[in-house]
Parts: C-alpha cells; sequence; structure tokens
C-alpha cells in the first residue's frame, strides 16, 4: 500500500527490472489494443511479463492485483462487449495532498498525473474505455480488496472462467491463501494465468524483511520448486511454465543485501482440471480455430500445438485440454507416449 499507493508515480520510478521483464514480444492484436488504453493507466502501471491468454471471448475474468488496471483494459477488448473483467486491488490513500500528505520538497517536480490510489485510477478512467472501445455498458468492474480474502469482496465460488495477476503474488505474505481463493472462484476447468517473480533458492531474513526489495517484488519472491508444492497441495494440476526470464538489480546497495540469490520473472498457467477429465495420456490435434493462433499454439514450454499435427500429451495435458475452454479448439483421442514434461524455471 504505501509503495505502490504513495512512493511510486510511475514506472520509471523503480529500482530493478522485475516488474517490467517481457520474455517474448507482445502479439500484434495486444499491442494494437495497448494503443487504446490511456496513458495515465500505463504510465502507473507495475507489471512483470504478459498475461494475456489466448481464447477469450466471452469468458469472465478476474485480475488480482490489478493496479491502474491495464490488463483489465487490455482484456476488456479480448473478452468483447458479452465478457466481463473484474479487477481486486489492494491500494488505497493519496499522494501529496490531503490529510495525511507530507509536504513535497521545492526540488521534486510534481507527478505527471493527479495523485490518487491505484484503484482510483482504474476506475476514474472506464466510461472513456467504455466510449473508446464502443461499448454500450461497462464490462469491467474495480474493487478494492485483497486477494487472500476474496470473499470478503463478495466473490463467489466458480464464478470466474480465468484468473490473472502481474507481478503481486510475491507481495503477498500468505501465497497459499492466495491460490487457494484462486481455486475456490475458479470455475472447473478454469484457468490461473500469471507472471511473477521467483528464487533460486528459499530467501534469508535480511532480504525478505528489506521494505524497498518487497516493493520492487523481489522480497516475497518463492522458490520456484514451492510453487509446485503449494499448486499441488490447494489442487491444481502442475503448473506450466510458459516463459521465464532472468531480473536485473542495477543497484549496488539491492545486489550487497541479495548476495548470490537469483530472481526470474516466469510466466505460469494452473488449471482446476475436475477429476472426472482425468484419464491417461492422449493424443491431440490442433484444429486452427483460435483468433491470432491459427497456424500453432504454443501453450507453454514444453508443447507448441500445430494445426493438424498430431502430437502425443501426457495425462495431465490431455486432461487439461479435455476439461477447459481449449477443448472445442482440439481433437482429443487416448492413447499415444506416456511423455513427461520437464519441470522448472531456473
Amino acid at each position: 500500500q504505501d509503495y505502490y499507493g504513495k512512493r511510486l508515480q510511475k514506472s520509471a520510478d523503480l529500482k530493478t527490472n522485475a516488474c517490467i521483464t517481457l520474455a517474448r514480444p507482445l502479439p500484434k492484436a495486444v499491442r494494437d489494443a495497448l494503443e487504446n488504453v490511456h496513458e495515465e493507466v500505463v504510465a502507473r502501471y507495475y507489471g512483470c511479463g504478459l498475461v494475456i491468454p489466448e481464447c477469450l471471448t466471452s469468458c469472465r475474468i478476474l485480475d488480482l492485483g490489478s493496479g491502474s488496471g491495464r490488463d483489465c483494459y487490455l482484456l476488456s477488448q479480448m473478452v468483447g462487449e458479452w465478457g466481463h473483467v473484474t479487477g481486486i486491488d489492494m491500494t488505497e490513500g493519496q499522494v501529496w495532498h490531503g490529510a495525511r500528505a507530507s509536504p513535497r520538497p521545492p526540488s521534486i517536480p510534481p507527478p505527471p498525473f493527479p495523485s490518487s490510489s491505484q484503484v482510483e485510477v482504474a476506475k476514474k478512467h472506464i466510461a472513456y474505455h467504455m466510449d473508446k472501445f464502443g461499448y454500450k455498458k461497462p464490462n469491467v468492474e474495480f474493487l478494492q480488496g485483497y486477494m487472500e480474502k476474496l470473499s470478503d469482496a463478495g466473490l463467489a465460488d466458480e464464478s470466474y472462467d480465468i484468473i490473472i495477476s502481474n507481478c503481486v503474488i510475491n507481495l503477498a505474505p500468505d501465497k497459499r491463501a492466495v491460490l487457494r481463493e484462486a481455486y475456490r472462484v475458479l470455475k472447473p476447468g478454469g484457468e490461473m494465468y500469471f507472471s511473477d517473480v521467483y528464487a533460486n533458492q528459499r530467501l534469508s531474513e535480511s532480504v525478505r524483511k528489506h521494505r524497498v526489495l518487497w516493493g520492487e517484488c523481489l522480497a516475497g519472491a518463492l522458490y520456484w520448486r514451492d510453487l509446485y508444492s503449494i499448486a499441488e497441495e490447494v489442487g491444481f494440476s502442475p503448473p506450466c511454465l510458459v516463459t521465464a526470464s532472468p531480473i536485473t538489480i542495477g543497484d549496488k546497495e539491492l545486489e550487497d543485501v541479495i548476495g548470490d540469490c537469483r530472481f526470474v520473472s516466469a510466466t505460469f498457467r494452473l488449471f482446476k482440471v475436475p477429476g472426472s477429465s482425468r484419464a491417461g495420456p492422449g493424443q491431440v490435434i490442433y484444429n486452427g480455430g483460435i483468433v491470432g493462433h491459427e497456424r500453432e499454439l504454443v501453450f507453454d514450454a514444453n508443447f507448441t500445438f500445430k494445426e493438424g499435427e498430431v502430437v502425443d500429451v501426457d495425462a495431465e495435458m490431455a486432461a487439461i485440454l479435455r476439461s477447459s475452454r481449449f477443448a472445442e479448439e482440439f481433437l482429443i483421442r487416448a492413447g499415444g507416449a506416456n511423455t513427461t514434461a520437464p519441470q522448472g524455471c531456473c
């Protein structure tokens, strides 16, 4: 709340590239959609990676830690007027004005936009975006609340097709609670598609208690193997790694605190696979029906599906495709090699 709601005014104020890392270029459709997003929303956004999955038309999507709403407004265009996007964020308060504000030293220039909380920034531009997109009524909403306690914000069981988050789960002290709540509000076959920061070891006490490193998304980073154990404990399918890229610090003081620990920004997808969909390995053929991915669908780091090509998949991937929104995009049949996908991002 302090770092993102009060201290940062724009992405250039960050001290590392943890929150601005992109592992691969943006697709043209996403670049075009980003052009429609208000400049203040983009300037006040702090994310790490691309969290725009495929096959989104008419989906209900929840963005955990939606900040100024950039990803929500991107997704608003992808789901269409009949889809819906909910953003939830914990930031509150205002900067440099109001009863709680501190006076700004004369040497510091004013912020590029009127100071306000992340949720306030997102909310005030709803009408602008709906007009820009040509929608008759809003298909986005923004709530203030905690991603560990989605029920407090009134989010019901099995109410979303997809959950995204962009570099925020590391900011939550209780990662299990976040994933448990995400699992609860996802529909059967639903997906959690999220980018975050991971460490190659469990972090020391000095790193975990460093306030700036918390704000920079490093002090709360999970040891990447712990993501796999927590996901399994909650009930998700094993994490599917999509992309990963190293994080550079670029600040000598912070480097000294971190020591030999290394960090990556990684995007994973988790699925809520119902038991009825679980069977053995299979063979799948992609029909090429997803807009923007007609010739091939890069599903994750291990599976790329080309139109009309037979691909052997393991039991987990077969269950994911069979139970999720991707089911209609594939011909799925039993049999095939009992492949085992490699795990890990570091």
